[in-house]
């Protein structure tokens, strides 16, 4: 998502911090800036300068710009809260306190009602500006940064990583997080605090990863860490020695882990182009299908194969329920050989990554032939399922190297997710209040998503013991039995170990029979209208004896007693969960298959694009 780049040493700050940024382009944003400390050392002040638009609009402002100081701070900016805009675009100061800040602060609206009400100021529309007000009340009654975080820490409720600065304190910075990533660089008498390695590695290859609830005090050139509660805790220094392979791979040990990392990315460039944010509306500009046109549909067809039919059978749930439109979901190498029956006024939506699966491109020209309008959804720009179909939809999730898929799948579940938003909207189910509700969700979905990504340590360690089972299953109800079936198909294709994915309400019908002590069941059983009924199911599998991991929401205690192993996602909209519950499963996939020793983004027997029958 956004990028940080904060600087305290003997170099130039904006030149260490511009070409920071520069290296987290990759990341996407919509806007950016720094504050960096200048004028007489007795009194040095914040100098802000911010752009909106690309980096070389705030390069082209920074050339005449000369700061005295040797501490800043910059960042690129992603919009959540508040559309792009200069205003919006970070640092935000106040009262000589300056901070950037990744992530979204779920109970913004409270703390803001609470300023207004103590007379402050709010310049912009962004809920990271509403933190530094924070900052700046307890600064100025500690006197001090540190403990001016601390205090305000007990306040948010989120996912964040910022890093702040104060005037008053020029040798100072503190960074602290709760689910989006932050390094220290350790370089020789110079401190860089960063979102990403990549920022930092040229620099120094000497670093220090915070984990959640940690601050980290840049003072001069000393680094200390501490708990949320101010005690001092201990913290490795890594040495990164890259390859030019690993520095392509930005650092990662395959593909398809940084590919899983890239996510939160992915997501958001998916839904970029079709969001108003000032009005929070979905807008399709170039859809290539006209409104008059999606609201004639009478009934919709998903068709698509592997990991793609997946998210269509989740978009089949969304679209369902939004617009009351029958939705059937088909495996593009079924459908074109049922002779299916496609009635008049029908939409046929064909899910591909590459664009060239064979059986999917025969689906859209069979659908063709039969008179129904057709829509792709693809990566892969100008390619043979995106040319031939009538509209065109886009993952934009960018280049995926690892053959199984993960980032173009929580692309195309985004993508339908705005797809079952409009086509309510278009048949009068799905009003301004629900829309905008909706987006808002989705706008703040990209940070939830930074937070999930913090299992990546639990399945590191926990693979060992996970790969020793006979074999998993993957249960779910309603919109997460897709998400069940995916990570079923992720362990099979990289760890070739057994492995299924059931709906939940189907134990009695036979899975039940394979339950006992040497098999692994994982639930995926967040809180919405199916919760009581996943798990009653749990409570079945295991009274068999079946060792349990569930993913659920939040801090749920009834679903920690019946478990093993249980796994929070952050409190979300109904067709959000199964976004946020596919890393998990991908995260179990790729390290069980690590710890095997398999190749994990060249798995055996598998080509990323099935262009052949």
């Amino acid at each position: 998502m956004c990028g940080i780049v904060g600087y305290l040493g003997a170099k130039d700050p904006k030149e260490v911090i511009v070409g920071g940024l520069k290296r987290l382009e990759y990341r996407g944003y919509d806007s950016a800036g720094v504050a960096i400390l200048d004028g007489p050392k007795s009194d040095l002040k914040i100098k802000v300068v911010r752009a909106s638009g690309k980096l070389s609009e705030l390069s082209k402002k920074l050339e005449t710009e000369k700061f005295s100081g040797h501490l800043g701070i910059g960042h690129t900016r992603w919009a959540t809260h508040g559309v792009p805009s200069e205003r919006n675009a970070h640092p935000h100061t106040v009262g000589g306190v300056s901070l950037v800040h990744n992530g979204i602060i779920e109970n913004y609206q409270e703390i803001k009602a609470e300023l207004v009400r103590a007379g402050a100021e709010i310049k912009s529309d962004t809920d990271s500006e509403l933190v530094a007000h924070l900052l700046a009340a307890k600064v100025k009654e500690t006197g001090d940064l540190f403990k001016a975080v601390e205090l305000i820490l007990p306040r948010l409720t989120g996912a964040y990583a910022i890093l702040a600065m104060w005037e008053k304190q020029p040798e100072v910075m503190v960074a602290f997080k709760n689910g989006p990533p932050l390094v220290v660089g350790v370089g020789e008498k110079e401190m860089i605090v960063a979102s990403d390695v990549q920022a930092i590695i040229s620099h120094t290859n000497k670093v220090v990863y915070l984990d959640d609830h940690e601050i980290a005090l840049v003072k001069g050139s000393e680094l200390q860490m501490f708990s949320a509660s101010g005690h001092p805790i201990k913290k490795e220094v890594t040495t990164i020695n890259w390859s030019a392979d690993q520095v392509e791979k930005a650092g990662f040990k395959h593909f398809m882990l940084k590919e899983i990392f890239e996510q939160p990315r992915a997501v958001a460039n998916a839904i970029a182009p079709h969001i108003d944010l000032e009005k929070k509306t979905v807008e399709f500009k170039d859809l290539g299908l006209t409104s008059d046109q999606l609201k004639s549909i009478e009934r919709v067809f998903i068709v698509a194969c592997g990991t793609s039919f997946y998210a269509g059978m989740a978009g089949r749930y969304m679209i369902e329920e939004l617009s009351r439109v029958a939705v059937e979901c088909d495996i593009a190498s079924e459908f074109r050989y049922r002779n299916p029956v496609i009635p008049k006024n029908s939409l046929v939506i064909t899910v591909s990554q590459s664009g060239e699966t064979a059986d999917t491109l025969a689906a859209i020209r069979l659908a063709k032939k039969s008179g129904a309008l057709t829509l792709s959804i693809c990566n892969v720009r100008a390619s043979s399922i995106d040319r031939e179909a009538h509209g065109r939809l886009y993952m934009n999730s960018g280049p995926e190297i690892g053959v199984a898929s993960t980032k173009a799948f929580v692309s195309t579940l985004a993508i339908f997710n705005l797809l079952a938003i409009k086509f309510g909207q278009i048949h009068g189910f799905v009003g301004a209040d629900v829309q905008a509700t909706a987006v808002d969700a989705l706008l703040g979905l990209p940070a939830q998503m930074e937070t999930v990504l913090s299992y990546d340590k639990f399945f590191a360690e926990s693979a060992i013991k996970l790969k020793a089972y006979r074999g998993i299953l993957f249960m779910g109800r309603g919109i997460n039995y897709p998400i069940a079936l995916e990570g079923a198909l992720k362990l099979k294709e990289l760890a070739y170990m057994h492995a299924e994915g059931y709906a939940a309400g189907e134990m009695k019908h036979g899975p039940l029979a394979l339950i006992d002590e040497r098999m692994l069941i994982l639930m995926v059983c967040p809180s919405d209208q199916n919760y009581e009924k996943t798990l009653s199911n749990l409570e079945e599998a295991r009274a068999r004896g079946g060792k349990i991991v569930s993913i659920g929401t939040g801090d749920n205690h009834e679903l920690k007693t019946v478990s093993d192993d249980y796994l929070a996602l952050p409190k979300a909209s109904w067709m959000l969960n199964p976004i946020l519950a596919a890393i998990p499963v991908q995260l179990l996939a790729y390290h069980v298959a690590d710890a095997m020793g398999h190749d994990v983004d060249q798995p055996r027997n598998l080509a990323k694009s099935v262009t052949v029958e």
